[in-house]
């Protein structure tokens, strides 16, 4: 090998190595350039404008699933909202509220540093009955029209949103023993608010095919 092929074998390396020093340091921005944020549309996810890059990557994630759950759920009536497969289910109505609660009680947990169920009694005279379901859920959760659902979900939501904007990638990553009493971060804590969605989603869809014709 000549002299001029070891020093561009030499600056290749240096290159390279400097340049996977660059993105270990920096893999947020190796993900997610500055500038590349996703579209508005909902099937483009991303980093959102007005966001660290993570955290907006998580929003695209729960705003596409938010929106397929209530197209899932908007032409509903009451009755349809109420029904129960069996005394043991729960009606799409008491699942939609459900997500609402927790969306709120993590909301507490990540944003007030609340430990998990030690909020305030008005807290839980508010949210308790969603969150926690079971026979009294199924008793008293009835008789609400969609709007009255979507209203609670947008309403938690827009305080998510507004909240998310204030933190950044270093709070995402910030974390507790939490699930199974393991370190949990609050990224991992906000994707099961999300995938719940989808859990409770596909519960939704198979209630819909069981409505009485």
């Amino acid at each position: 090998m000549n002299i001029s092929s070891k020093n561009n074998r030499r600056q290749f390396l240096k290159s390279t190595m400097a340049l996977s020093s660059a993105l270990v340091l920096t893999p947020s921005l190796m993900a997610f350039p500055e500038t590349d944020y996703a579209d508005s549309e909902k099937y483009m996810l991303g980093p959102q404008k007005g966001f660290s890059p993570q955290v907006g990557q998580l929003l695209s994630t729960m705003t596409m699933m938010r929106e397929w759950v209530m197209d899932t759920v908007k032409d509903l009536s009451v009755d349809e909202l109420d029904f129960q497969i069996d005394d043991q289910s729960n009606s799409i109505g008491a699942m939609l509220l459900h997500l609402a609660a927790t969306e709120r009680y993590y909301q507490l947990n990540t944003f007030d540093n609340v430990e998990w169920g030690s909020w305030d009694q008005s807290i839980k005279d508010e949210w308790d009955l969603g969150m926690n379901l079971g026979e009294k859920g199924r008793e008293e959760i009835k008789g609400h029209k969609v709007s009255y659902y979507l209203k609670k979900l947008k309403t938690v939501r827009a305080h998510t949103i507004e909240e998310f904007a204030k933190r950044d990638d270093k709070w995402i990553q910030e974390s507790e023993p939490f699930f199974e009493n393991k370190p949990t971060n609050n990224y991992c804590k906000w994707f099961h608010v999300c995938e719940h969605e989808s859990n409770h989603r596909g519960q939704m869809k198979f209630v819909i095919k069981r409505l009485p014709k």
